[in-house]
């Protein structure tokens, strides 16, 4: 349990401080939303790497198997959903903004480069909480980045499809509850996202998030820089453009004319009342 506790504590760690900057740049959000962009990122690589670390060592050197990871990981999201409300850590929902018309294009710029940034820099940090080698699990660990192993397990066509497919599925969902209440939202979202990394533990991990990939698969070998980008890049915005193509019928920043659903009169024709009618009222 030792080593439970341990990784505990990292998560408690993480969370509080990022929970700490999220108000601190809570009143420049319109000006300085990138900052908490880098924040959201860094968190969520922060914990999927440990999460990633129960995972693979946990039942070797901690007895903790498949069960708790995965557990661990849907309350993570959870949490993190909770604290950065309005933020997402997630370049293609940032990339979905900028084609909605919603987000200029230096925010965006600027709010992917963050997110990149953040990813990478949890990636750092994991690496020094590693090295202190607290639990054996986390010397096992250490032990392995030298040269950790990759997360993608198929082909790269094969790769490409599945986060595509899985990113598409993903992004439907959000937009579709996208003016729904939180306490709906947040756990059907971080559910998803918790069954693409148990679905797709043996194939692509199921990240879903171009800047999350980056951190915890793109320093691994058996991959080229090229192929790793097809399939955690290119194949999360294919599903991404595909859900909101096929929620809104179009992209608003390319076209605005709708070209999968026909629009529908809101308001009927009022009545027209004959003479008989006026006489009588």
């Amino acid at each position: 349990m030792s080593g439970l506790n341990t990784s505990l504590a990292y998560f408690l760690s993480v969370v509080g401080t990022c929970a700490v900057g999220r108000v601190l740049f809570a009143r420049w959000k319109q000006r300085w939303s990138f900052l908490t962009e880098f924040i959201a990122a860094f968190a969520l690589a922060a914990c999927r790497l440990e999460v990633e670390t129960i995972s693979e060592v946990g039942q070797w050197a901690g007895a903790l198997g498949p069960d708790v990871a995965f557990t661990i990981l849907f309350l993570a999201i959870v949490i993190n959903g909770i604290i950065m409300q309005g933020v997402s850590g997630n370049p293609a929902v940032t990339l979905m903004g900028f084609l909605q018309k919603e987000t200029y294009a230096v925010a965006a710029v600027l709010s992917v480069a963050s997110q990149f940034l953040g990813a990478y820099l949890a990636l750092v940090v994991a690496g020094k909480y590693w090295e202190m080698e607290l639990t054996d699990m986390h010397m096992i660990k250490n032990l392995m980045m030298a040269e950790c192993s990759t997360s993608l397990r198929a082909t790269v066509l094969q790769g490409a499809f599945a986060e595509a497919i899985s990113a598409m599925t993903f992004y439907l969902v959000y937009l579709i509850l996208m003016n729904r209440t939180q306490l709906l939202r947040i756990p059907i979202l971080a559910f998803l996202l918790t069954f693409f990394a148990y679905a797709g533990n043996n194939y692509t991990s199921g990240y879903v998030n171009p800047s999350l990939a980056f951190a915890l698969t793109f320093t691994c070998p058996g991959h080229t820089f090229l192929e790793y980008a097809v399939v955690y890049w290119l194949g999360p915005l294919i599903g991404m453009i595909l859900a909101l193509f096929l929620y809104l019928g179009n992209i608003p920043l390319l076209f605005n004319k709708n070209l999968l659903y026909s629009k529908k009169t809101r308001f009927g024709m009022p009545k027209v009342k004959n003479s008989e009618d006026n006489k009588t009222s």
